[in-house]
Protein backbone atom coordinates (compact mmCIF):
# COMPACT_ATOMS: atom_id res chain seq x y z
CA UNK A 1 0.00 0.00 0.00
CA UNK A 2 1.30 3.45 -0.94
CA UNK A 3 0.91 6.01 1.86
CA UNK A 4 1.43 9.76 1.60
CA UNK A 5 2.06 11.21 5.04
CA UNK A 6 1.23 14.75 6.22
CA UNK A 7 2.47 15.92 9.61
CA UNK A 8 4.83 18.30 11.33
CA UNK A 9 5.73 17.95 15.07
CA UNK A 10 7.09 15.11 17.21
CA UNK A 11 3.58 13.69 17.66
CA UNK A 12 3.41 13.16 13.90
CA UNK A 13 6.95 11.81 13.62
CA UNK A 14 6.09 8.93 15.96
CA UNK A 15 3.40 7.62 13.59
CA UNK A 16 5.60 8.13 10.53
CA UNK A 17 8.31 6.05 12.18
CA UNK A 18 5.78 3.30 12.89
CA UNK A 19 4.45 3.28 9.32
CA UNK A 20 7.97 3.14 7.92
CA UNK A 21 8.93 0.29 10.26
CA UNK A 22 5.78 -1.62 9.26
CA UNK A 23 6.97 -1.64 5.65
CA UNK A 24 4.46 0.66 3.98
CA UNK A 25 5.66 2.42 0.84
CA UNK A 26 5.86 6.16 1.61
CA UNK A 27 6.57 8.04 -1.64
CA UNK A 28 5.97 11.54 -0.25
CA UNK A 29 5.77 13.47 3.01
CA UNK A 30 4.04 16.84 3.40
CA UNK A 31 5.14 19.03 6.29
CA UNK A 32 5.19 22.68 7.32
CA UNK A 33 7.91 24.99 5.97
CA UNK A 34 11.08 25.26 8.03
CA UNK A 35 10.75 27.67 10.97
CA UNK A 36 13.33 29.78 12.84
CA UNK A 37 14.16 28.28 16.24
CA UNK A 38 16.82 28.27 18.93
CA UNK A 39 19.00 31.10 20.18
CA UNK A 40 20.30 31.86 16.70
CA UNK A 41 16.80 31.69 15.21
CA UNK A 42 18.11 29.57 12.34
CA UNK A 43 15.64 27.80 10.08
CA UNK A 44 14.93 24.34 11.46
CA UNK A 45 13.21 21.45 9.67
CA UNK A 46 10.22 19.87 11.37
CA UNK A 47 10.67 16.51 13.15
CA UNK A 48 8.71 14.86 10.33
CA UNK A 49 10.97 16.38 7.68
CA UNK A 50 14.05 15.28 9.59
CA UNK A 51 12.85 11.67 9.61
CA UNK A 52 11.92 11.79 5.93
CA UNK A 53 15.32 13.13 4.89
CA UNK A 54 17.10 10.53 7.03
CA UNK A 55 15.22 7.78 5.18
CA UNK A 56 15.31 9.13 1.64
CA UNK A 57 11.61 10.07 1.45
CA UNK A 58 10.62 12.96 -0.82
CA UNK A 59 9.38 16.06 1.04
CA UNK A 60 7.00 18.86 0.01
CA UNK A 61 6.50 21.95 2.18
CA UNK A 62 3.69 24.04 0.69
CA UNK A 63 2.61 27.16 2.54
CA UNK A 64 -0.95 26.42 1.47
CA UNK A 65 -2.89 23.72 -0.35
CA UNK A 66 -5.62 26.05 -1.61
CA UNK A 67 -5.40 26.48 -5.37
CA UNK A 68 -7.35 29.74 -5.08
CA UNK A 69 -5.53 30.96 -1.98
CA UNK A 70 -2.58 33.20 -1.14
CA UNK A 71 0.07 30.79 -2.43
CA UNK A 72 -1.45 29.11 -5.51
CA UNK A 73 1.99 28.20 -6.86
CA UNK A 74 2.68 26.14 -3.69
CA UNK A 75 -0.67 24.39 -3.98
CA UNK A 76 -0.14 23.62 -7.66
CA UNK A 77 3.30 22.14 -6.98
CA UNK A 78 1.88 20.07 -4.11
CA UNK A 79 -0.90 18.77 -6.35
CA UNK A 80 1.63 17.69 -8.95
CA UNK A 81 3.71 15.93 -6.29
CA UNK A 82 0.65 14.19 -4.84
CA UNK A 83 -0.53 13.04 -8.24
CA UNK A 84 2.95 11.70 -9.01
CA UNK A 85 3.02 9.85 -5.65
CA UNK A 86 -0.14 7.92 -6.69
CA UNK A 87 -0.95 7.05 -3.09
CA UNK A 88 -3.70 4.70 -2.00
CA UNK A 89 -4.24 6.74 1.16
CA UNK A 90 -3.03 9.85 2.93
CA UNK A 91 -2.36 9.71 6.68
CA UNK A 92 -2.51 13.05 8.50
CA UNK A 93 -1.31 13.85 12.02
CA UNK A 94 -0.91 17.38 13.41
CA UNK A 95 -0.05 18.72 9.96
CA UNK A 96 -1.10 22.33 10.50
CA UNK A 97 -2.74 23.05 7.13
CA UNK A 98 -6.39 22.61 6.22
CA UNK A 99 -6.87 20.02 3.47
CA UNK A 100 -9.14 21.31 0.67
CA UNK A 101 -11.59 18.95 -1.02
CA UNK A 102 -9.28 18.18 -3.93
CA UNK A 103 -6.75 16.68 -1.49
CA UNK A 104 -9.40 14.70 0.37
CA UNK A 105 -10.64 13.22 -2.92
CA UNK A 106 -7.26 12.37 -4.41
CA UNK A 107 -6.23 9.08 -2.71
CA UNK A 108 -8.26 5.95 -3.46
CA UNK A 109 -8.99 5.41 0.25
CA UNK A 110 -9.20 9.09 1.13
CA UNK A 111 -7.39 10.76 4.02
CA UNK A 112 -7.12 9.32 7.55
CA UNK A 113 -6.43 11.52 10.55
CA UNK A 114 -4.76 10.49 13.81
CA UNK A 115 -6.58 12.60 16.41
CA UNK A 116 -5.50 12.65 20.05
CA UNK A 117 -8.91 12.55 21.71
CA UNK A 118 -12.04 10.46 21.99
CA UNK A 119 -14.13 12.20 19.37
CA UNK A 120 -16.39 14.10 19.37
CA UNK A 121 -14.89 15.37 22.63
CA UNK A 122 -12.07 17.82 21.97
CA UNK A 123 -12.13 18.46 18.28
CA UNK A 124 -9.62 21.08 17.30
CA UNK A 125 -6.02 22.12 17.84
CA UNK A 126 -5.21 21.32 21.48
CA UNK A 127 -7.06 18.18 22.57
CA UNK A 128 -4.35 16.95 24.96
CA UNK A 129 -4.08 20.25 26.84
CA UNK A 130 -7.83 20.72 27.12
CA UNK A 131 -8.49 17.17 28.32
CA UNK A 132 -6.10 17.63 31.25
CA UNK A 133 -7.34 21.14 31.99
CA UNK A 134 -10.95 19.94 32.10
CA UNK A 135 -10.12 17.11 34.49
CA UNK A 136 -11.06 14.29 32.09
CA UNK A 137 -10.43 10.83 33.52
CA UNK A 138 -9.49 9.40 30.14
CA UNK A 139 -8.55 10.31 26.62
CA UNK A 140 -7.35 8.29 23.66
CA UNK A 141 -6.78 8.24 19.92
CA UNK A 142 -9.38 8.26 17.16
CA UNK A 143 -8.49 7.25 13.61
CA UNK A 144 -10.93 9.27 11.53
CA UNK A 145 -11.91 9.40 7.86
CA UNK A 146 -11.38 13.06 7.07
CA UNK A 147 -14.07 15.23 5.54
CA UNK A 148 -14.36 18.97 4.92
CA UNK A 149 -15.32 19.74 8.55
CA UNK A 150 -13.09 20.32 11.57
CA UNK A 151 -12.55 16.81 12.98
CA UNK A 152 -16.10 15.83 12.03
CA UNK A 153 -15.42 12.73 9.92
CA UNK A 154 -16.50 9.16 10.58
CA UNK A 155 -14.59 7.21 13.22
CA UNK A 156 -12.71 4.12 12.05
CA UNK A 157 -10.78 3.01 15.14
CA UNK A 158 -10.81 4.26 18.74
CA UNK A 159 -8.67 3.28 21.72
CA UNK A 160 -8.92 4.72 25.23
CA UNK A 161 -6.15 5.73 27.59
CA UNK A 162 -6.47 6.79 31.24
CA UNK A 163 -5.20 10.20 32.32
CA UNK A 164 -3.28 9.58 35.54
CA UNK A 165 -3.10 12.23 38.27
CA UNK A 166 0.47 13.31 37.49
CA UNK A 167 0.11 13.43 33.70
CA UNK A 168 1.24 16.63 32.01
CA UNK A 169 0.68 17.51 28.38
CA UNK A 170 4.28 16.38 27.78
CA UNK A 171 3.84 12.91 29.30
CA UNK A 172 0.38 12.35 27.83
CA UNK A 173 1.55 13.57 24.42
CA UNK A 174 4.24 10.89 24.32
CA UNK A 175 1.85 8.10 25.29
CA UNK A 176 -0.74 9.19 22.74
CA UNK A 177 1.90 9.52 20.01
CA UNK A 178 2.91 5.88 20.51
CA UNK A 179 -0.74 4.81 20.60
CA UNK A 180 -1.52 6.80 17.45
CA UNK A 181 1.31 5.15 15.56
CA UNK A 182 0.17 1.67 16.52
CA UNK A 183 -3.47 2.40 15.77
CA UNK A 184 -2.91 3.86 12.30
CA UNK A 185 -0.88 0.80 11.29
CA UNK A 186 -3.80 -1.35 12.44
CA UNK A 187 -6.17 0.85 10.44
CA UNK A 188 -4.18 0.44 7.24
CA UNK A 189 -3.91 -3.32 7.77
CA UNK A 190 -7.71 -3.45 8.11
CA UNK A 191 -8.04 -1.40 4.91
CA UNK A 192 -5.75 -3.81 3.08
CA UNK A 193 -7.91 -6.74 4.19
CA UNK A 194 -11.19 -5.41 2.91
CA UNK A 195 -12.04 -2.11 4.50
CA UNK A 196 -13.47 -0.30 7.48
CA UNK A 197 -16.77 -0.12 9.27
CA UNK A 198 -17.04 3.65 9.75
CA UNK A 199 -19.08 5.00 12.65
CA UNK A 200 -20.58 8.49 12.59
CA UNK A 201 -19.63 10.74 15.47
CA UNK A 202 -22.37 11.34 18.06
CA UNK A 203 -24.08 14.68 17.81
CA UNK A 204 -23.90 15.12 21.60
CA UNK A 205 -20.74 15.75 23.59
CA UNK A 206 -18.97 17.95 21.06
CA UNK A 207 -16.26 20.21 22.51
CA UNK A 208 -13.67 22.34 20.73
CA UNK A 209 -10.09 22.33 21.97
CA UNK A 210 -9.12 25.85 21.06
CA UNK A 211 -5.46 26.65 20.43
CA UNK A 212 -3.46 27.43 23.56
CA UNK A 213 -2.59 31.11 23.82
CA UNK A 214 0.26 32.59 25.85
CA UNK A 215 -2.22 34.93 27.53
CA UNK A 216 -3.80 31.91 29.25
CA UNK A 217 -0.62 31.27 31.24
CA UNK A 218 -1.46 33.68 34.08
CA UNK A 219 -2.88 31.85 37.11
CA UNK A 220 -6.26 33.00 38.40
CA UNK A 221 -5.91 32.43 42.15
CA UNK A 222 -9.65 32.88 42.68
CA UNK A 223 -10.13 29.45 41.13
CA UNK A 224 -10.11 26.27 43.23
CA UNK A 225 -6.67 24.75 43.81
CA UNK A 226 -7.66 21.61 41.89
CA UNK A 227 -8.44 23.66 38.76
CA UNK A 228 -5.14 25.56 39.00
CA UNK A 229 -3.22 22.31 39.48
CA UNK A 230 -4.81 20.88 36.34
CA UNK A 231 -3.92 23.98 34.36
CA UNK A 232 -0.30 23.77 35.50
CA UNK A 233 -0.14 20.20 34.18
CA UNK A 234 -2.04 21.10 31.00
CA UNK A 235 0.36 23.97 30.22
CA UNK A 236 3.51 21.90 30.73
CA UNK A 237 5.63 22.32 28.59
CA UNK A 238 3.87 25.22 26.80
CA UNK A 239 3.11 27.96 27.63
CA UNK A 240 3.69 27.17 31.31
CA UNK A 241 1.47 28.52 34.09
CA UNK A 242 2.83 31.72 35.59
CA UNK A 243 2.31 34.15 38.45
CA UNK A 244 4.00 37.36 39.55
CA UNK A 245 5.65 37.91 42.90
CA UNK A 246 8.26 40.43 44.03
CA UNK A 247 8.24 42.01 40.59
CA UNK A 248 9.10 38.84 38.64
CA UNK A 249 7.01 36.48 36.53
CA UNK A 250 7.55 32.98 37.91
CA UNK A 251 6.66 29.77 36.07
CA UNK A 252 4.91 27.10 38.13
CA UNK A 253 5.66 23.57 36.92
CA UNK A 254 4.59 21.12 39.60
CA UNK A 255 1.98 21.48 42.27
CA UNK A 256 -0.59 19.65 44.38
CA UNK A 257 -4.06 20.71 45.48
CA UNK A 258 -4.81 20.44 49.20
CA UNK A 259 -8.44 20.72 50.35
CA UNK A 260 -9.23 23.23 53.04
CA UNK A 261 -11.61 25.84 54.40
CA UNK A 262 -9.31 28.81 54.75
CA UNK A 263 -10.41 32.42 54.36
CA UNK A 264 -7.09 33.99 53.33
CA UNK A 265 -7.02 36.21 50.25
CA UNK A 266 -6.37 34.11 47.14
CA UNK A 267 -2.74 34.17 46.00
CA UNK A 268 -1.36 34.67 49.51
CA UNK A 269 1.53 32.46 50.61
CA UNK A 270 0.30 30.69 53.74
CA UNK A 271 3.07 28.15 54.34
CA UNK A 272 6.60 27.24 53.30
CA UNK A 273 8.02 23.85 54.27
CA UNK A 274 10.00 20.90 52.89
CA UNK A 275 7.10 20.01 50.56
CA UNK A 276 6.86 23.36 48.83
CA UNK A 277 5.15 26.74 48.89
CA UNK A 278 1.53 26.76 50.05
CA UNK A 279 -0.68 29.38 48.35
CA UNK A 280 -4.30 30.16 49.23
CA UNK A 281 -6.86 29.66 46.47
CA UNK A 282 -10.39 30.85 45.84
CA UNK A 283 -12.42 28.08 47.49
CA UNK A 284 -10.39 28.01 50.69
CA UNK A 285 -8.18 25.23 49.38
CA UNK A 286 -4.41 25.50 49.07
CA UNK A 287 -2.00 24.90 46.22
CA UNK A 288 1.33 23.41 47.27
CA UNK A 289 3.90 24.42 44.62
CA UNK A 290 6.81 22.00 44.34
CA UNK A 291 8.71 23.25 41.27
CA UNK A 292 9.26 26.79 40.00
CA UNK A 293 11.36 28.71 37.49
CA UNK A 294 12.62 32.29 37.30
CA UNK A 295 12.99 34.07 33.93
CA UNK A 296 16.12 32.75 32.22
CA UNK A 297 16.63 30.13 34.90
CA UNK A 298 16.06 26.41 35.22
CA UNK A 299 13.15 24.53 36.71
CA UNK A 300 14.00 23.99 40.36
CA UNK A 301 12.49 22.14 43.32
CA UNK A 302 10.92 24.64 45.71
CA UNK A 303 13.70 24.32 48.32
CA UNK A 304 16.41 25.11 45.74
CA UNK A 305 14.32 27.89 44.21
CA UNK A 306 13.88 29.58 47.58
CA UNK A 307 17.63 29.66 48.24
CA UNK A 308 18.02 32.01 45.27
CA UNK A 309 14.65 33.79 45.53
CA UNK A 310 13.46 33.99 49.14
CA UNK A 311 9.74 34.15 49.83
CA UNK A 312 7.84 34.21 53.08
CA UNK A 313 4.27 33.73 54.30
CA UNK A 314 2.14 36.78 53.76
CA UNK A 315 3.56 37.66 50.35
CA UNK A 316 1.03 37.44 47.58
CA UNK A 317 1.25 35.94 44.10
CA UNK A 318 -0.59 37.89 41.44
CA UNK A 319 -1.96 36.39 38.20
Amino acid sequence: MRVVYAGTPDFARAALERLHAAGFTIPLVLTQPDRPAGRGMKLQPSPVKQFALEHGIAVAQPRSLRLDGKFPEDAAAAREALQHAAADVMVVAAYGLILPQWVLDLPRLGCLNIHASLLPRWRGAAPIHRAIEAGDAETGVTIMQMDAGLDTGDMLLVERLPIVPRDTTATLHDKLAVLGGRLVVEALEIAACGGFRPVKQPEEGVNYAHKIEKAEAAVDWSQPAAAIERRIRAFDPFPGASAQVRGETIKLWRARAIPGRGNVAPGTIVAIDEHGIGVACGDGSRLEIAELQRPGGKRLPAADFLRGFPLEPGLRFEG
